[in-house]
């Protein structure tokens, strides 16, 4: 029996509501795959967007309807970053998801989404600081970005007794430190700043 709703008695998200709740009381994987294409081919393009974004920590569900979408418009900024972040999580590699950020940077250069996707999946962990440092020069107020770049600097440094790495950790670490009012993330940036100091007193 067909439970896609007909799309004028009901929006794309009620009708994914409709397949998300029988794909959890019955665990079926081929019918969710089935009916979630089916309704990415019919629903409206914004509509269903919004509806895949609900669901998008459940990778099975909105997947399939962002690459559905994007055949559809390959230029739907708010899909690509949908199924960039979805092939992410689900390990689909560096070299797809790299070339989703970069379709994303060149349709909306403003995008954080896309440029964060963009250093992730760099290969090395120089070129990782290097990108997530150009990150932090386009978005200064974007902490995210911030505290990527010194995590994969501290990184560096430890694995290559790098100096110029090891001050761009601390440095970084001390701007959110000064950043945030939050006790606990207060606590984290300062114990990470006094693991870091004894090696650059020694560099």
């Amino acid at each position: 029996m067909d439970i896609l709703i007909p799309t004028g008695d009901a929006g794309a998200r009620a009708q994914l509501d409709a397949i998300v709740q029988e794909y959890r009381n019955r665990g079926d994987v081929p019918r969710l795959l089935e009916e979630v294409t089916r309704l990415a081919r019919v629903a409206p393009i914004d509509e269903l967007v919004a509806a895949a974004e609900f669901y998008q920590d459940l990778h099975e569900v909105a997947g399939p309807i962002f690459e559905v979408v994007v055949s559809r418009h390959p230029d739907h900024v708010r899909a690509l970053v949908g199924l960039a972040n979805a092939f992410w999580l689900t390990g689909r590699g560096p070299d797809v998801v790299g070339d989703l950020a970069s379709r994303i940077i060149a349709l909306d250069p403003a995008n954080r989404a896309g440029w964060h996707m963009w250093a992730l999946t760099e290969g090395t962990p120089r070129g990782r600081v290097q990108r997530w440092q150009q990150v932090v020069d386009r978005f200064p107020d974007d902490p995210l970005a911030k505290v990527n770049l010194a995590d994969n600097a501290a990184g560096l440094a430890g694995a290559e007794d790098d100096p110029v790495a090891l001050k761009t950790a601390i440095t970084t670490y001390e701007v959110l430190l000064q950043a945030t009012a939050n006790t606990a993330q207060r606590v984290a940036l300062q114990q990470a700043i006094d693991a870091l100091r004894p090696a650059r007193k020694k560099s």
